[in-house]
Order: structure tokens, then sequence, then C-alpha cells
């Protein structure tokens, strides 16, 4: 996507379906001179990912620990990542808020300070329920983080910048391995360490907000942008589009939270589905860590990837590859291996669909907000409403399962690939 503030366009002839900005020039002279993120800032947002990743993977290994320490049973103690999950509902909807209206630098740096001392907090809450609220305040600043730096590098790299927002995902991978890597080395009776030592992490990264743009281009603030301009007097005409761009709106949110909630999925239910049908524990604990490890990989991957070929050919193709993958895992003697493609096939996925979405629908203010936002809730439903259907039809239908829910994605992603694609206007 182009952020030059001047992108043409062509007059709308009439009412008709949703028209996005298209445009395939390079970044103009005002990027090139006062680009979004200096290299060094782009390198520091990449140690940001990494933290946000290892914090959110933190939780589930600290569990017996919280439970030993603090007398929960296996529910209460998963409360936490819970609160830290709707910390980051807020957070990506407060950042949002003040997104255009506050300093990036300024959103961002208080942003990380918040993680920093909710992290902190909840080393050394003395009690749960001081304990949830840092968390709370630990996944405000990580959905500030998240929504923040996704929004800008999706608008900040003109044609890269789908490339370099699956550069940016894949360090969240990096962490969310770390996390759990490093509560194994030192013991989950160590927690509070690691939660601290993540927390001091946040503090250098302030340091490299200088090489942040303070006021980042948006979509929204060119003229007509996502509309008709009437020809008689220059008014935009925004109506005709309105159902239209809900419609897509709508089918974007649905992406986001299936997708997640395939992950997620795959994630929590790989381990017990590959117990099920035979393999030992010590296997399927090592297939899933293959499983997250290649979604990482599939993000490098799709860097490059990205700079060739457009953002609905790549979903299309990971969606197809997605449920390929997932109908062989229902073949035991494949399982594991098909796992591993899936972390592969859905690892571009919610990187490269930021920039399709802007494009898509410049004049919808609020709709990365509400796709990250989506994302996250997706993930937090998708444990119990996977495991009501799993008491329904027993652990062994898991892929089958995932692979119908995979094909609603390639059935979304086909629908807006059409409905998205650019109307050519003769002249």
């Amino acid at each position: 996507m182009s952020d030059h503030p001047t992108a043409q366009r062509t007059p709308a002839a009439g009412p008709g379906p949703i028209t996005p900005i298209t445009s395939t020039a390079p970044p103009g002279p005002a990027t090139e001179s006062a680009p979004v993120f200096t290299a060094a800032a782009t390198v520091a947002s990449c140690a940001g990912f990494v933290l946000i990743g290892a914090l959110q993977a933190l939780y589930g290994p600290s569990i017996p620990s919280l439970r030993e320490e603090f007398g929960l049973s296996p529910s209460a103690a998963g409360l936490g990542l819970s609160a830290h999950f709707v910390g980051g509902v807020a957070g990506v909807l407060l950042f949002d808020r003040r997104y255009g209206r506050t300093s990036n630098r300024a959103i961002l740096g208080a942003s990380y300070l918040l993680m920093a001392l909710g992290a902190a907090g909840f080393a050394l809450a003395p009690q749960w329920p001081v304990a949830l609220v840092a968390a709370f305040v630990a996944g405000l600043g990580f959905g500030g983080i998240d929504y923040g730096l996704n929004q800008l590098f999706s608008i900040g790299f003109g044609h890269r910048s789908t490339a370099m927002l699956n550069i940016l995902n894949a360090h969240f991978g990096i962490g969310a391995i770390l996390g759990p890597a490093l509560v194994g080395l030192v013991g989950s009776e160590h927690y509070p360490a690691l939660f601290l030592a993540f927390a001091l992490a946040n503090l250098p990264l302030l340091l490299c907000l200088r090489g942040v743009r303070a006021h980042a281009p948006h979509p929204t603030d060119e003229p007509g942008a996502g509309a008709g301009v009437d020809a008689g007097t220059g008014a935009v005409r925004r109506a005709p589009v309105t159902d239209a761009l809900r419609s897509v709106l709508a089918v974007f949110v649905a992406l986001y939270v299936l997708h997640v909630g395939i992950e997620a999925g795959v994630g929590g239910w790989e381990p017990t589905h590959l117990e099920t049908v035979g393999y030992g524990a010590g296997a399927a604990a090592t297939a899933t860590s293959v499983y997250w490890l290649m979604m990482t990989v599939g993000r490098f991957l799709a860097a490059p990837v990205a700079l060739r070929f457009s953002a609905p050919a790549i979903i299309t193709v990971s969606c197809a590859g997605m449920t390929v993958c997932l109908l062989l895992a229902g073949v035991p003697d494949l399982a594991p291996y098909a796992y591993a493609g899936v972390g592969l096939f859905i690892a571009p996925i919610f990187p490269t669909g930021l920039p399709w979405l802007n494009r898509a629908a410049p004049k919808a203010r609020r709709a990365g907000a509400v796709v990250i936002a989506a994302s996250m809730l997706g993930g937090v439903a998708a444990g119990p409403a996977l495991g009501r259907t799993i008491e329904w039809s027993g652990v062994r239908a898991v892929p089958l399962i995932l692979a119908a829910v995979s094909a609603v994605c390639l059935a979304a992603t086909v629908w807006l690939a059409r409905a998205t694609r650019p109307h050519r206007t003769s002249t």
C-alpha cells in the first residue's frame, strides 16, 4: 500500500460496490524525507514484538507455581491470561481512540510503560486479585503495542508494508517460543524473576521512540478516499458505498476471528489429539512446538513473497493450504507433519490482511482496531467453543472440525477478493 498523501483517484460513476484506493507508485518525496520509522526504531519495534509474544506465553507455563502460591484451581489460575487478553482488547480500543490525536511516540511510550508496570506488578503481587489487576494493566500495554505497531507498519513502508508486517509478526512468534523455553530452563517457581526481567526489557525501547514519526498519515486523511466525488459540487458521496463497506468489514472480522480461532485451536488441542491417536506425550508436545515454530518461519518466508504477489492471492493460497493440511491431520500417520503445514500456511494471514483492509476500506476509521480486537476475542472464545464441540464429536474429530472452519475462511477470502477488486474506468 502506498502511504503517499496525494494518491490519484478516478471519480466514481455512481452507486456500486466499494472501490478501494489502489496505487502502485512507490512512496513519494514526502515519505522519503519523513519516514514513519527509522532503521533503529524498526529494529526496536521488532524487539517489542518479541517481548509481547514472550509475555503472553509466560502465563501458561507459570500456572503450576501460581496454583501452589495462591491456592488456585486450574480454572482460577487460567484467569491470569484471560485478564491479560481483556486488557489487550481495551488497549487496542484506547490506542485507536487516541490515534491521530496524540503523538505516536507518546502512545507507544505509554503502552511500553503500562506493560512494564503490569508485568512487574504480576511478579510482585501479594494476592491473586492484585495479580489479576496487574495482568489487566500489562494487557493494556500489550494491546497498545500490538495494534499501534501493526497499524503503523501497515502504512509506514509503502509497497513494502505487507512484507514488513510479516517480519514484525514473525518476531512475536520468536517471543512466544522463547517465553516457555525460559520457564522450562529456570523452572516455573521462578516465574516472578522472568516477569520482572521482561518488564525491565521494555524500558530501553523507550529510547528508540524518537525514531517513530509523531503523526503518521492515515488513509482517511485523503480527501474522497473510499468514496465518489460529485463532479458538480465536489462533495464526497459516501452513502452509496455504506452497505458494501459494512459487508466488507463484517467479512474481514469473520476471517480474523475464525483464523485466530483455528490458530488457538491447533495450539491448544494438537497435543491431546496426537495422544488420542497413539503418539506419546513427549512426541505430541514436540509436534506442537514445531507447529508454533513453523508459524514463525512462515512469516519470515512470506515477507519476500509479499513483494511479488497480492494480499488476496497470498491469503487465498494460505487458507486453501491450511484446509488441506487440516484434512490430512485426520490421518494419524500424517498428523504431526500436517499440523506443521497448518502453521506454515496460517502464518501470513494476520499480517497480510491488515494492509489489504486499509486499501479496501480507507474510510473505515476504526477498521484495523475492530479486526485486531476481534482476533483477540477469537483466541479467547476458541477454547470453550471448540471444547463444547469436541464433547459432542470426540477428540479424533478435532482436525476435521478445524478444517470446516478453515473452509469458511477460504470462502470469506474469495468473497473479499471479488468485493475489493479495483474497478477500472476507461478514459
